[in-house]
């Protein structure tokens, strides 16, 4: 007779301490378990991810464990990284910039519309992980077969966005500066046409969005300081009294020093413009929708979609 046992699902493993770790050139932090705490900032340590073994490094001091709440296991922290990790790594990044070489060809070869980016070993070199852009899905089996026949090892393809191929490969962007995304951000915050409105940029696609086609990250940077702004100050066309009493309407603002400038209506129905501070006008703070014309939503609705063609490989 056939008994149906009952098996409890294992509990996740426990650790005394977190330590957070980041990897290679990203900003983004990542939390490893460990029963010390004796790690410094700056330590290179080596950890066990999804991908394998990886040596990162510590980036903040370590903190008491607590248990995750969803059930999700907190991978481990393995030990200091020796002499032999370190120059493990650098092996592996040499080996990986052939093994790009090495994929490259092989995709040219089969005719696969794909865009390889990077090339990256774990620290054990028991995977190796080749990262492209494509514009569609790609049946890559075929290619696989021939890439494990070469490396004998295990193949991750894995496929990214444009926004995340920028990230990687960086560049400089309108302003000059290095991209954000590759300089200092450690993930992608949420962005929409609402921010350039708010800030009262021009709509122009061309002018709001980035390298890698999409709506400029660098609008969430001011985004919050408009909001507050902007809920203080009249929109244009606003009727308002000066601090003459004389009425007028808004002609134009400068936000963030706080100037409207004000077409008052004077004696003998004339008319002229005069700037103000904010305090010194009363008014109703509100803000009217911008109108846009229906070409122009089209070209911003396919930049918030994700529509829009990356400029990294323009000339």
């Amino acid at each position: 007779m056939n008994e149906n046992k009952s098996h409890k699902p294992q509990e996740p493993r426990t650790y005394r301490y977190f330590a957070y770790v980041c990897f290679k050139d990203s900003k983004k932090m990542y939390s490893f378990g460990c029963d010390d705490d004796h790690y410094q900032v700056g330590d290179q340590v080596v950890v066990e991810t999804i991908r394998g073994q990886e040596l990162g490094t510590i980036v903040k001091a370590c903190t008491p464990f607590i248990v995750n709440q969803n059930g999700l296991e907190t991978k481990p922290l393995l030990r200091k990284a020796t002499k032999e990790d370190q120059e493990a790594v650098k092996i592996n990044e040499e080996k990986a910039k052939e093994a790009l070489v090495i994929c490259d060809k092989l995709i040219h070869k089969l005719g696969l519309e794909m865009n390889l980016i990077e090339a990256e070993y774990t620290l054990d070199r028991s995977k190796i992980i080749f990262i492209y852009v494509a514009d569609e899905r790609v049946d890559f089996r075929e290619l696989l077969k021939e890439l494990a026949a070469v490396f004998k090892c295990r193949i991750e393809l894995r496929q990214i966005g444009v926004r995340d191929e920028t990230k990687i490969l960086g560049g400089y962007g309108i302003c000059g500066r290095e991209l954000c995304c590759h300089a200092h951000q450690s993930e992608f915050l949420p962005v929409s046409i609402k921010m350039a409105k708010e800030q009262n940029l021009s709509l122009n696609p061309t002018k709001i969005s980035g390298v890698c086609g999409r709506l400029m990250c660098c609008l969430t940077n001011e985004e919050e300081t408009y909001e507050v702004l902007n809920s203080q100050l009249p929109s244009v066309g606003d009727t308002v009294t000066t601090k003459e009493g004389l009425t007028g309407t808004v002609h134009s603002l400068s936000v963030l020093r706080r100037l409207v400038k004000v077409v008052v209506n004077l004696e003998n129905d004339e008319k002229e413009i005069r700037e103000y501070q904010a305090d010194e006008l009363k008014f109703k703070p509100r803000r009217k929708k911008q109108k846009i014309s229906k070409e122009e939503m089209k070209k911003l609705a396919a930049l918030e979609k994700g529509e829009g063609a990356s400029k990294l490989n323009d000339k």
